[in-house]
């Protein structure tokens, strides 16, 4: 007699800032029709200044077993805050989301099953219609093109954060202690088994992105310092160009000289070419300092996520996140 494989289990981790709103709602509804039937979810409240806490410890309220409660000290941003969820998750599948609706509960289910049929150890949420403000997509954008260069990502491969993960590809990024986490950049360093499901974006229900432009800016540059040495190699290029400029400069003047060419001397030239040189030096030097100041930071242990509270369990429990 043949056996019947169980359905493998499922943990949505969800990072929560100031979502009171919707975070009930969100959750009430995953649970209502699960995209699998062992299905659980932790919530990561990354330092909310709203009612984000008392809507989470009612979620655990109503759903007791199923919903596990992280608050962090502070905020850390979201993706530490996607790696303390991922600390305390333990289903086979891990589907990331965001708090806000923009992800339909139900299109959950479509990640899950492209994983589970096709073996992959990693599924993305490519959208059809972003629904985001302009500015934000062609944000998206540049961050879509650079990290195909840093990071070698396939060019077709949109890195969204709707995407569904699988034990193996958690249980290998999570021992990444680094202050500075990038999910995807992770995940990449991984794995190439990687597929993607055109899913719905909707309009955010209510309040507003809490990426500002400056959060974003340091998202792309944890891209660059933490997981490439490219912009390294960059700076040694430039380096070999601006010289090699020079010495064709040096060159043309000789000659010059040697034919007896007239040429009047401006301070304008002078000025042009002084704050070039000088403004591509500083701008290597804070880019080496950059990379120092990183691995102080790393060295020096700084957290990655502090847990303040635990509140409720999954049905499949989870490690202990990492405290400092």
């Amino acid at each position: 007699m043949t056996a019947v494989s169980s359905p493998p289990t499922l943990t949505v981790v969800i990072p929560v800032y100031n979502a009171e709103a919707t975070i009930g709602r969100l959750v009430d509804a995953l649970l209502a029709s699960p995209p699998l039937p062992h299905t659980d979810v932790v919530l990561v409240n990354d330092g909310s200044r709203d009612g984000s806490h008392r809507e989470c410890l009612a979620c655990c309220d109503r759903h007791p077993g199923r919903v596990t409660y992280l608050k962090l000290a502070k905020n850390f941003g979201e993706h530490s805050a996607v790696m303390a969820g991922l600390c305390q998750s333990a289903g086979e599948y891990v589907v990331i989301m965001d708090d806000d609706f923009q992800n339909p509960p139900a299109e959950a289910a479509r990640l899950v099953e492209t994983a589970v049929a096709g073996g992959y150890d990693v599924v993305y949420g490519a959208f059809r219609e972003k629904c985001h403000h302009p500015l934000r997509n062609w944000g998206s954008a540049f961050h879509d093109k650079v990290a195909t260069w840093l990071l070698g990502k396939p060019p077709h491969l949109y890195l969204s954060s709707f995407k569904c993960l699988s034990r193996f590809v958690v249980d290998r990024i999570i021992d990444y202690a680094g202050p500075s986490p990038y999910v995807d950049g992770l995940i990449l360093r991984v794995t190439d088994n990687i597929a993607q499901v055109m899913v719905t974006h909707c309009q955010r229900q209510t309040g507003r992105s809490g990426y500002t432009l400056w959060k974003l800016v340091r998202l792309w540059l944890t891209m660059f310092v933490n997981f490439s040495v490219a912009p390294l190699r960059l700076s040694a290029v430039l380096g070999l160009a601006v010289s090699a400029f020079g010495l064709v400069m040096a060159a043309w003047s000789l000659l010059e000289k040697l034919f007896g060419v007239d040429v009047p001397t401006g301070w304008t030239t002078l000025y042009v070419t002084v704050v070039i040189f000088a403004g591509i030096q500083l701008v290597m030097l804070g880019l080496l300092g950059e990379y120092v100041g990183r691995g102080l930071l790393e060295a020096n242990r700084a957290p990655q996520f502090v847990v303040r509270e635990v509140h409720g369990g999954g049905e499949t429990g989870g490690r202990e996140p990492r405290r400092w």
